[in-house]
């Protein structure tokens, strides 16, 4: 008999040459329908695996927070979409097919891209399989026959030659479909119950542009036919949200070849919702003593090698530029700068804090395949500031900064967030400046400050920067990502780098502590949040058009201007359509651009000196007087700004 120690800790007695899923059945045969895969010491098996000798073991499941669990299902889903497509396209060569954290997809090498009734076809075949509900079998060969075996699949091949000497090769069987594989994978293909063919797109083989387009193939499975249509109606609501589609739409940026990958355009009503966003923070700053200053977006490369940025983030950085006797490069982030104008001349410890904002323009060399609309960009502006304190003023200036940041998510209505603890990983200090003490220290410190704020925090080793810890505020987006806002972090190193000093009250010359802190992160990634979050529909204040006069004939334009002028002499932005289109036709073009208000005018709000008032979010409000709603209007505005 062996000893298998479950999750909860409690122990069971097996005979040895037990399997996981016998394991299971004397758990529940309710669990060991299922179970998807084991964990044994760490190391995820199939339900067939045999256990041997005493371990700790964790059974998997298809749930919402088991990944592991839901990797195994998909796995053999993908496995499940090679076989289709090998018995609808018997020359087909494979590639790769792992599971991914929202499905699988499959790499195949076929004479042309698939199309839409390929993938039907697919689909339809891979329903075939499972309905056959194939028995899945695993198998091992040593290295010259699984060579042997995969003899007319090269990339099979390819991977099988880099494998050790003398290491056995995992095979899994399903009927006529055999693929080389380390598994796990469910006992049959009658366990997959609900399938989808998502999409396909073009992939190099193995990432690198020099090798071979293949042909990708995504797909998701579930147990249950809910849970695929809950899933599907899921990507349509990210679908609607893609801040790439709104912003299109409502014509708030534009990208073109011409310009570069990752280096968006801002259209007017794009600049108008960042041009209120800067003023927004910038006036937070300012109430609370922050001085802002404009820094270059280049700098001399030696700059960011007395900061340290050099060795630690060279490869994210733009080549360097060499012009005279000087090699400039694009700035990456701004603190080397503001240190500067710390040091541009000496401090009193009365002097102290000091907090130097900025707007600032920095530039990040981001792989051309990550680059997404807002959200991942090449030149972005960065809400910045850098905060020089007085080790006794740690604590009361991160404290402030915690307060801004949640005065600014009370402002913008955000309320699903998790603050978190970012240290560096303890196992890997490779990318971190090494210095253990100070690690310690300002570790130690954050966590005391946090705890004292009563602050509810989490950890996570290995997401702190370079130079120290952070405080990372993790927003749950409308399309269910994770998305990183605000950040604070707090650095002993670069006042030792750059040699920062203040004057004591003894007289004597002291570092200061450096907070960095970014409360809106990049504006472009906060407007692209604030687009998907929104759909589009800003909030009275933010949108870049807040009223629009819809006059039903001509005969109202001069009354409708009229109205125009008045409003923007109170700071409200608004515009006249007086195109010769019906009423109706005028009305559903300004829902869809997400106008907030509409004043419809026809003779008899001329006559009684009204409008009639359309709100995006109630309908028909009906007929008031001008004043009545500007008042309205102006209230809603300046209740956040």
């Amino acid at each position: 008999m062996i000893k298998v120690t479950l999750k909860d800790g409690k122990v069971l007695e097996v005979e040895k040459g037990n399997s996981i899923l016998d394991v299971a059945k004397k758990i529940s045969e309710g669990l060991a329908r299922v179970a998807t895969c084991g964990e044994v010491d760490g190391t995820i098996k199939d339900m067939r695996y045999q256990l041997q000798e005493d371990c700790n073991l964790v059974i998997h499941t298809f749930n919402k927070e088991d990944l592991e669990g839901k990797k195994a299902y998909w796995h053999t889903t993908s496995h499940i979409m090679a076989q289709a497509v090998k018995r609808l396209f018997p020359n087909v060569k494979f590639a790769i097919g792992p599971s991914i954290d929202n499905g699988f997809y499959y790499d195949f090498d076929v004479e042309k891209p698939f199309t839409d009734e390929d993938k039907a076809k697919i689909e339809a075949e891979m329903k075939k399989i499972i309905k056959e509900n194939i028995e899945i079998k695993r198998f091992s060969l040593p290295k010259e026959e699984a060579l042997k075996l995969m003899e007319d699949q090269p990339y099979k091949q390819e991977l099988i030659k880099e494998l050790p000497e003398g290491e056995e090769i995992s095979f899994y069987k399903q009927g006529d479909f055999t693929d080389l594989c380390a598994g796990p994978h469910l006992e049959s293909t009658g366990k997959v119950k609900a399938i989808k063919i998502l999409s396909s797109s073009g992939a190099y083989w193995r990432g690198d542009e020099n090798n071979k387009m293949l042909q990708r193939i995504y797909g998701i499975s579930f147990p249950k036919t809910s849970q695929l249509e809950e899933y599907l109606q899921q990507l349509e609501e990210i679908r609607q949200r893609d801040h790439r589609k709104i912003g299109k739409e409502q014509e708030i940026f534009m990208t073109h070849p011409l310009v570069g990958s990752g280096l968006p355009m801002y259209l007017p009503n794009g600049a108008t919702i960042r041009r209120i966003l800067e003023r927004y923070i910038q006036d937070k700053e300012i109430a609370m003593g922050y001085s802002h200053v404009y820094t270059p977006s280049l700098a001399n490369s030696e700059l960011y090698k007395v900061s340290g940025h050099w060795d630690h983030y060279s490869e994210d950085m733009f080549p360097v530029m060499k012009m005279d006797n000087e090699e400039m490069v694009l700035r990456p982030m701004n603190c080397p700068h503001h240190m500067l104008i710390y040091k541009n001349k000496m401090h009193s410890y009365r002097d102290l804090p000091i907090r130097i904002g900025e707007l600032a323009h920095d530039f990040r060399y981001e792989n051309s395949g990550s680059v997404c609309g807002l959200e991942r960009v090449r030149a972005m502006c960065m809400n910045d500031a850098h905060l020089f304190v007085r080790p006794d003023q740690i604590k009361e200036e991160f404290g402030k900064v915690v307060k801004l940041i949640l005065e600014v998510y009370k402002d913008f209505g955000f309320k699903d967030y998790e603050f978190r603890l970012s240290l560096r990983d303890k196992n890997n200090k490779e990318k971190y400046f090494d210095d253990d003490e100070m690690w310690e220290k300002a570790e130690n410190q954050l966590r005391e400050i946090l705890t004292q704020l009563e602050v509810p925090f989490y950890e996570a080793e290995g997401e702190a920067a370079f130079y120290g810890p952070k405080l990372d505020v993790q927003i749950k987006s409308a399309i269910g990502h994770d998305v990183t806002v605000s950040t604070c972090q707090l650095d002993f190193l670069l006042p030792e780098k750059f040699e920062l000093e203040y004057i004591g009250e003894d007289g004597e010359k002291h570092r200061p502590v450096v907070i960095h802190r970014a409360i809106l992160g990049t504006l472009d990634r906060f407007i692209c949040f604030l687009i998907e979050e929104t759909k589009g529909a800003f909030p009275v204040w933010l949108a870049p058009l807040q009223v629009k006069l819809l006059p039903i004939t001509d005969n109202q334009h001069e009354y409708s201007y009229k109205i125009k002028e008045e409003l923007e002499k109170a700071g409200i932005r608004v515009e006249v359509d007086d195109r010769n289109e019906k009423t109706g036709y005028k009305i559903r073009e300004a829902q869809l651009s997400k106008v907030p208000y509409m004043l419809i005018i026809g003779a008899k709000e001329v006559e009684g000196n009204t409008v009639s008032v359309r709100s995006r979010e109630d309908g028909d409000i009906g007929t008031v007087k001008i004043e009545e709603f500007k008042e309205k209007i102006l209230k809603e505005i300046n209740n956040i700004v």
